[in-house]
């Protein structure tokens, strides 16, 4: 990463840092990055022959009963949208009690059902324009996005977390101003993993993009990925892995490697790598035991195979497993479970069995259906959706269902 980036999308700090100097601590950035663009291996271009299509007429799978069970079930006021975790709390963005902020961040126990206030007030201060824009946790760690949607003008920002209570010094994590765009942000444990890009058709749009990492309680984070380009997907963490989807190649074309980092050694370590024939962009990417699964939303004049529209999970060459719908979210499950969003309703695909079942959406809910809360490989599928009152036919509460793995 060069300095001059740096100094760049740290330039907008709001004037309420400095009013709030005792409470919060600006994280400072160790140089150098670990993997850059021309790190890749060779794209895969494989013939449609290489993928086993679950719905097609000769297709060896057949569909069975629902194959995993609800166990619990919760309603809440509308207006709750959940953000995917892999731990005991997932953490959502609700409507505020008051008027600043008119969004905060709340958290959701899978376990009992609460609903908790995790982030009430704004740290950036309270402008007329500010909100809370988008969240993230484990069950140690607690990350949130402040933005002025005026100016556009944001802040990435962490604190320890526990129990459903954020506590202790607030880290300022990045700020950024409208020529990048909010970051996309994940957690895992102790770490946060967030990518800075520059907004298409922007100043810096030349700029390279980022993707940093940092431990709760260190005074630096890490510059851990260079794309000579945007990343095509947001960081997907899955066990002991993040996927991420840079650029690759750049002086051979519009290449992205969807590729699967070891955590464990803070992404010293690429555990997988899968690039995309030219030109193709996924969608969403996540790592499942020894595969990916990862979709892609158009259909590409070339690429073969993976240049089609669909979900498909494999890895190498092949062969894919391929469910030809257009994709709508991120891929959970366990083993050799997989649930892939449809519109309103998941295929739950067993790829050892080669069978598929159908879950259905909430009663009454809207028309894109429910959302998963979850990705990648975990113990339980989170979902959420808001429901129509069966009187009015107005959105008046949101549904939240687990389902156990």
């Amino acid at each position: 990463m060069t300095q001059l980036g740096k100094n760049i999308t740290r330039r907008g700090v709001f004037k309420a840092t400095a009013a709030t100097a005792a409470t919060t601590t600006i994280i400072g950035l160790l140089s150098g990055c670990r993997h850059r663009g021309d790190e890749a291996s060779d794209p895969v271009v494989v013939d449609e022959r290489a993928a086993n299509n679950i719905l097609a007429e000769d297709s060896a799978y057949t569909e069975t009963d629902l194959a995993i069970n609800e166990s619990n079930s919760w309603s809440f006021n509308a207006g709750l949208v959940l953000r995917q975790a892999a731990g005991e709390w997932v953490p959502g963005l609700a409507p505020g009690a008051t008027a600043l902020p008119v969004v905060k961040a709340v958290a959701l126990s899978t376990k009992s059902g609460e609903l908790v206030d995790v982030i009430t007030s704004l740290t950036m201060g309270d402008e007329p324009n500010t909100t809370i824009y988008d969240v993230r946790c484990s069950d140690d760690v607690y990350a949130w996005v402040e933005m002025d949607m005026l100016n556009r003008v944001w802040n990435l920002y962490a604190q320890s977390f526990s129990g459903g209570k954020a506590s202790g010094r607030i880290a300022t994590l990045w700020q950024g101003d409208s020529d990048w765009d909010p970051p996309l942000f994940a957690v895992w444990n102790d770490s946060v993993i967030w990518q800075v890009m520059p907004v298409v058709g922007g100043p810096k749009t030349a700029e390279p993009s980022h993707c940093y990492l940092w431990h709760l309680g260190d005074s630096d984070a890490q510059s851990v990925v260079e794309s000579p380009g945007r990343f095509a997907t947001p960081p997907a963490v899955s066990g002991s892995t993040v996927t991420l989807a840079p650029r690759v190649r750049a002086d051979e074309g519009q290449y992205y490697g969807i590729t699967a980092y070891s955590l464990k050694d803070d992404l010293a370590t690429v555990v997988d790598q899968l690039v995309l024939p030219r030109g193709v962009r996924p969608f969403r990417a996540v790592r499942m035991g020894d595969v990916f699964a990862f979709s892609i939303e158009a259909n590409y004049d070339s690429g073969g195979l993976l240049g089609r529209m669909g979900t498909y999970i494999g890895a190498g060459d092949g062969p894919f497993i391929t469910l030809v719908r257009e994709p709508a979210a991120q891929v959970a499950g366990k083993g050799s479970t997989y649930i892939i969003k449809s519109r309103a309703s998941y295929f739950v695909v067993d790829t050892e069995r080669e069978t598929y079942s159908i879950l259905s959406a909430t009663n009454r809910c809207m028309d894109y259906g429910e959302y998963p809360a979850s990705e990648g490989t975990g113990d339980s599928f989170v979902t959420f959706a808001t429901v129509k009152d069966s009187k009015t036919g107005y959105p008046s509460t949101v549904v939240v269902r687990n389902f156990a793995l």
